[in-house]
């Protein structure tokens, strides 16, 4: 089989024992070129497609899955997001995703909160599955009560205004009888808001910064991790939280607490605007509860054998049900 993209966290966690994915890592992916996709169909029996944005527009993708059915090769299709950040639901981007749901075989997605939306907007019925455990906490890590973690760098930088997102959390955390740390990656200090270091050198704040193969350890050391998201149908971070035990303060669009009953929530609407007042109460709130325990390895590695399992029996299916050109 072939999967778009062809290495990730989540598609590597969801892949079923025993099925071969046929491809490289390269960008766009060379399964969306129509002459490989002519040339190679016959040593694929499935094609599943991890949607995101900034593949392809509309029209391409179209043309794509319409290729995809003329070689006969089924497509399955998990929706990650429903629509990019910032565009309303009739945007560009809900045409993107209509042009893919249309002629996909099988539909899949996170939440309950997703499928519903996708039945209600695209006449599709979406088999919900969960998000497997991509983290493992360090039994040898402590985490601090009060510590309130916020990353800033690319998530954070496309907030319309991110100075106003760090203050409001810098307001929670020490109403709450906390601090509030900055997490910032090393390859993105560079683009550091330079208000923030102003911050960090008068004692308001402090900066931590990690290499990104550090980033759940980062997180395990919290008592609550505010996740600055875009609108969309799940948060890997908010199931690295769960992992490795941190409770998770996110916006309330979305359905990031369909994942997780320790989510609290935030004011954020599809434009990236932060309700401050309201983010300075949900992390109030958060710090007033008690701290996770890390996931159950059990449990996450029964959920994820379940998750897996979904997986085999929808490429066995499609691919029995295949129409060979």
């Amino acid at each position: 089989m072939a999967t778009i993209p062809h290495r990730d966290p989540y598609v590597d966690a969801v892949l079923p024992d025993g099925v071969s994915r046929i491809g490289d890592a390269a960008e766009p992916s060379r399964w969306f070129d129509h002459a490989h996709l002519a040339a190679h169909a016959g040593d694929v029996d499935v094609v599943h497609l991890h949607v995101g944005y900034g593949q392809l527009d509309a029209a391409a993708m179209e043309a794509w899955s319409e290729e995809l059915q003329r070689q006969g090769v089924p497509l399955v299709v998990t929706v990650h997001q429903l629509h990019a950040p910032g565009q309303p639901p009739s945007g560009p981007d809900d045409a993107h995703l209509a042009a893919v749901l249309g002629t996909a075989e099988v539909v899949l997605t996170l939440t309950p909160g997703a499928a519903d939306d996708i039945a209600e907007r695209y006449g599709r019925t979406a088999i919900v599955v969960a998000h497997p455990s991509v983290a493992v906490a360090d039994p040898e890590l402590g985490s601090e009560r009060g510590l309130v973690g916020l990353r800033v760098g690319p998530p954070s930088l496309a907030v319309p205004d991110p100075v106003v997102l760090v203050r409001a959390a810098l307001s929670g955390a020490v109403s709450g009888g906390g601090r509030l740390r900055l997490l910032v990656e090393e390859a993105e200090l560079p683009a550091l808001e330079p208000a923030f270091g102003a911050m960090a050198d008068t004692g308001q704040l402090e900066l931590a910064v990690f290499p990104a193969v550090e980033w759940a350890a980062q997180l395990q050391q919290l008592h609550v991790a505010v996740l600055p998201e875009r609108c969309g149908t799940h948060s890997r971070d908010v199931e690295v939280c769960r992992d490795v035990g941190t409770r998770v303060v996110a916006p309330s669009c979305g359905w990031f607490a369909d994942q997780w009953s320790e989510v609290v929530p935030y004011s954020h609407d599809d434009h990236g605007r932060v309700d401050a007042v309201s983010l300075t109460a949900a992390i109030g709130a958060a710090l007033t509860r008690p701290m996770p325990r890390p996931a159950d390895r059990v449990w996450r590695d029964g959920q994820r054998d379940a998750v897996r399992q979904v997986h085999a029996e929808v490429y066995a299916q499609v691919a029995g049900d295949r129409s060979w050109a």
